[in-house]
């Protein structure tokens, strides 16, 4: 149910826009609740101007009687403008008030509009001033009815109540307006939080699925283009590419369908997504010798199991980009794979290349593969460092820590 009606105009503007134009110099429509209060604070003033229009008809002649009736009506009818110029109304109506009783239940109104919109430097000192003027006015237009002590005291009594009053309805504004204020900035941070939170769930996507289907895909464009370039192969050779081909299309699409399928249903494990270890390193190795690469695989690690679940995905991720980039950038040549380490003094990847045997095309996009391992291997605690050799082959340089 919208309740904005129950607000200040000032507090609806602003939390539908903002606050209003001030470059066209438009101001806040009123509300109802704001209609209301200017309502009761002009029949509060007109009676207050009543009372004193009655005491001066009894005690002055018609004519001054009749000029402080119209002075007191106009002035309670001023109190309209008291939002557009609170401070300039307070300020004139204070001097009014001196020659003009009738007029000081409108000051009152006043001030009161004064302290509730203007900073306590400008409050103060209209105050004063309205106390002075109240203060005068007992010696120039008497109270026949009233002792000059108890209209002194009264009069400083009313201004600083109505002073008080308004003053803490700012500082209740001001409470809410920050309250508004806070809430709006801890909405934005919450949608700014879940926005990083979306980017970062979509890098790390991104990484998987770079590394599950760039080692397939690599195998396809390689056997693909040896079916391209070589037409006139024996039937074997055609029919063995032709092979990898057909496997490596099928287990890419296995490998794309396990991630889409976490995409769809999260958070239903981590064993729904492939997840590879150091324990099938040997696997991929001799996947990718069926495929027609030259592989040696060096390692000293005769418990793969002990190595930890991350370290050993992080590890079986290196090797198979190293040996998908050799294959892309060094077709022919033996790559090998070294692996060294044990529990408490880390676990070291060392993945090598000599220089291709003729010219290779360039491949577009190379390089990010790397990048996103590097981003790996540091998240993982550990460092990677690759380049190319002097000789013209490429060397690839892991240490990942392995916990005792």
């Amino acid at each position: 149910m919208n309740r904005t009606w129950l607000l200040p105009s000032h507090l609806v503007e602003a939390a539908r826009g903002g606050g209003p134009d001030r470059t066209e110099g438009r101001r806040p429509r009123r509300t109802v609740r704001d209609w209301v209060v200017d309502t009761v604070l002009f029949l509060l003033a007109a009676f207050v101007g009543l009372i004193a229009a009655e005491t001066s008809a009894t005690y002055n002649s018609e004519a001054v009687a009749l000029v402080d009736q119209i002075v007191g009506g106009l002035a309670c009818c001023a109190l309209w403008l008291r939002r557009r110029w609170p401070a300039g109304l307070a300020v004139a109506l204070s001097l009014v008030s001196v020659v003009a009783p009738t007029a000081g239940g409108a000051v009152l109104a006043a001030l009161f509009g004064v302290a509730v919109r203007r900073p306590f430097r400008q409050v103060a000192w209209i105050g004063l001033l309205a106390m002075a003027a109240s203060t005068v006015q007992v010696f120039v237009r008497p109270d026949p009815t009233t002792n000059v002590v108890l209209s002194l005291a009264l009069g400083v009594v009313l201004v600083l109540l109505v002073t008080a009053w308004g003053m803490l309805v700012r500082s209740r504004r001001r409470l809410v307006e920050a309250l508004r204020d806070r809430a709006l900035r801890a909405e934005a941070e919450a949608e700014l939080r879940a926005e990083q939170a979306q980017r970062l769930a979509r890098e790390a996507i991104a990484r998987e699925m770079h590394d599950v289907l760039a080692h397939r895909l690599t195998l396809l464009s390689v056997h693909a283009g040896a079916l391209e370039f070589r037409p006139d192969a024996p039937p074997e050779q055609v029919a063995r590419a032709a092979g990898v081909i057909r496997d490596s299309a099928h287990e890419a699409l296995q490998d794309l369908r396990e991630i889409i399928g976490v995409l769809r249903s999260p958070g239903e494990g981590a064993e729904d997504r492939p997840q590879p270890t150091l324990a099938t390193l040997d696997s991929l190795v001799d996947e990718v010798r069926e495929a027609g690469m030259k592989v040696v695989l060096d390692t000293t690690v005769t418990d793969p199991d002990a190595v930890p679940a991350a370290t050993g995905r992080t590890v079986y991720r290196i090797a198979q980009e190293a040996l998908t980039n050799a294959r892309k950038h060094a077709p022919g040549a033996e790559v090998t794979v070294t692996l060294r380490g044990r529990p408490g003094e880390g676990l070291t990847v060392d993945v090598r290349n000599p220089a291709p045997a003729g010219p290779v095309p360039p491949v577009p996009g190379s390089g990010q593969g790397l990048i996103g391992l590097t981003e790996r291997a540091t998240l993982a605690g550990g460092r990677m460092e690759h380049g190319p050799d002097p000789d013209g082959g490429f060397s690839l340089h892991a240490w990942l820590p392995w916990p005792a």
